[in-house]
């Protein structure tokens, strides 16, 4: 059985409609594909909500607690190992320059600075050239996160 969708006005097949029971038929009117890309249109077009909500949800005790309880499975882990795993591999030249900084703070050749913003002693360490490894500027997780937003914006602007 065939169906035409309202939106692209294609006649597809029934299986590339999703499922809806109060429709006649039941499947919706529109094909999954176009489904799929108004979904993702929708998510951009109000990008600011949609993270705003994500962080909510995420921020929920009942999921902390369910992610920190997935971490300490078997799958858990090897998913993490492959998060790690897969950055490393994205990103070589940044996990070089972590490793070689990680290393000299253990062989104490450098030490952690409060964050040079705030000043708080709790920090992370900001590359700005990753070539240069031990080259660092030590911030707070919040300046260091607003760091990245301010390079992220100027990027898009340039």
């Amino acid at each position: 059985m065939h169906k035409k969708c309202f939106k692209c006005n294609e006649v597809k097949a029934l299986d590339s409609f999703y499922k809806h029971s109060k429709m006649n038929d039941g499947r919706v009117n529109k094909c999954i594909e176009c489904t799929k890309k108004d979904v993702i249109k929708n998510r951009l077009d109000k990008i600011e909500y949609y993270r705003s909500y994500d962080k909510a949800r995420a921020s929920k005790p009942s999921r902390v607690i369910a992610r920190k309880l997935y971490r300490e499975t078997e799958e858990g882990k090897l998913a993490v190992a492959r998060a790690h795993r897969t950055y490393a591999e994205t990103f070589p030249e940044r996990r070089k320059a972590q490793h070689i900084l990680g290393n000299a703070i253990r062989d104490k050749k450098i030490e952690k600075q409060p964050c040079f913003v705030c000043g708080k002693e709790k920090v992370e360490a900001h590359h700005f050239d990753y070539s240069r490894p031990l080259l660092v500027t030590w911030l707070c997780n919040y300046h260091h996160r607003q760091t990245h937003e301010l390079a992220k914006e100027f990027k898009q602007a340039a």
